[in-house]
């Protein structure tokens, strides 16, 4: 009762769903190439219908508890696009350890495009032979309930072995901090990397020796020094920070990360931040009195009086000075539109300019000036906000501007912000 027949003339769009996660280990029987076999042996041998395969769409390594997974976000398009009507995977917690997501996909999105979904597990799941099962029964959402929870006590154990760890004092990083490598032997204790180590040293004897975090920068660039970024990918190392291609050069913050950074006087400094929940994978920052922080956990690379002074140093030259502690008016909101890196403010004979950063700060070879004056600046920013330079402010600005790009001859392009839509059509200040 409630079944359906399939029609002799229709041909399904099928699309193959493999997930495999960390938590799964080296289970073979939820191996990538196991399930594609099961899967292709049952559309070759069991399949009710007719059918053309649109594609396999795999996510190795992955949670289920959130849909933010490629291969899955590839199959949801395909389905969008009307290229794949039907849906097969191994089981529901394959596709889904998240009993909100898998309520959405069976009773919502799925049927509204008009997708077959097939689970060939315990609950066997054919939304077209049999849709009462999915839309009436109990026993897909009671199995659901069960994944959840599944994924909501392993979330919680690992959270509890890393927590431990921390406790311990190892490392528990996917990457090691610059200057240090992972142990071999060893994949939670840190050893120093003797190339990498040498500029870390290098940057606390300049800077007790007087020179500015942004002269060390200038320095490493012009002894072609790669930052830590891009000496990581030279070692081989799958590491990219969030944020614009990296360009390979050091910055005045990059050494005020290495010159703050207590791991280089051997103490590990763990669980700054962690994530919301098992199925909301974004992270927020914990309290400082809730950090792991552990001493001697590995060889020092500079003494713990070395880091006490670089620190005092740093206090007392960033200091602001009484009456300068207001932001500039187009703070945050200047780009070079070559390389795409922040404008720096300077002054000279009384005249405010702002200058690419890259060419004042890393490298002049890596830019160029892309110089305006500050007042020119007012005016055109003024002028297409359709007000006076006078009526500028730093709220007007940031609810209508979302970035202003100066040219290599001064000449300006501003954008409105991303999220918000607009019919003003962006304009070019060629002659400013």
């Amino acid at each position: 009762m409630g079944r359906r027949r399939t029609s002799p003339d229709r041909v399904w769009q099928v699309g193959l769903y493999i997930r495999l996660s960390k938590e799964d280990g080296r289970q073979e029987s939820l191996s990538v190439a196991n399930q594609r076999k099961i899967l292709l042996d049952y559309l070759n041998n069991e399949f009710s219908g007719q059918w053309t395969l649109a594609g396999i769409f795999v996510d190795d390594g992955l949670t289920g508890t959130d849909d933010s997974r490629a291969g899955f976000q590839e199959l949801i398009a395909q389905v969008r696009e009307g290229a794949v009507d039907c849906v097969i995977c191994k089981t529901l917690s394959r596709a889904f350890r998240n009993y909100a997501d898998q309520g959405y996909f069976l009773e919502e999105f799925f049927p509204r495009h008009r997708t077959r979904f097939i689970s060939l597990g315990s609950p066997r799941v054919d939304s077209f032979l049999d849709p009462e099962a999915v839309q009436m029964g109990l026993e897909i959402p009671i199995n659901g309930i069960l994944n959840d929870r599944y994924a909501a006590r392993t979330s919680a154990d690992v959270r509890r072995t890393l927590d431990m760890k921390r406790r311990r004092g190892e490392f528990i990083g996917s990457f090691a901090p610059y200057g240090y490598v992972k142990d071999p032997d060893n994949k939670n204790a840190l050893l120093p990397d003797p190339a990498a180590a040498k500029v870390v040293g290098d940057i606390f004897a300049w800077y007790l020796q007087g020179m500015g975090k942004g002269a060390i920068a200038a320095r490493l660039n012009q002894e072609g020094v790669p930052n830590p970024t891009a000496y990581k990918a030279s070692q081989g190392a799958r590491y990219r920070r969030p944020g614009p291609a990296n360009d390979g050069l050091w910055t005045a913050a990059t050494v005020g990360r290495v010159l703050a950074n207590p791991v280089y006087g051997g103490t590990l400094v763990q669980g700054k931040q962690r994530v919301v929940s098992y199925k909301v994978h974004q992270t927020f920052s914990v309290p400082r009195e809730e950090w792991y922080v552990v001493e001697g956990t590995h060889p020092a690379i500079v003494s713990p009086e070395t880091l006490r002074r670089a620190a005092e140093l740093s206090r007392r030259r960033t200091r602001r000075a009484p009456g300068q502690g207001e932001v500039h008016l187009f703070a945050g909101l200047l780009r070079c539109a070559d390389c795409g890196r922040a404008m720096s403010r300077k002054t000279a004979r009384g005249i405010v300019y702002y200058t690419c950063s890259t060419y004042r700060r890393k490298s002049k070879t890596a830019c160029t000036k892309h110089t305006i004056r500050e007042d020119r600046l007012a005016q055109a920013a003024a002028d297409w906000l359709g007000c006076s330079a006078g009526e500028l402010t730093r709220g007007r600005l940031f609810s209508r501007i979302g970035e202003i790009l100066v040219g290599e001859g001064g000449q300006v392009t501003i954008h409105p912000p991303s999220p918000l839509k607009t019919d003003k059509k962006e304009e070019d200040f060629t002659k400013v």
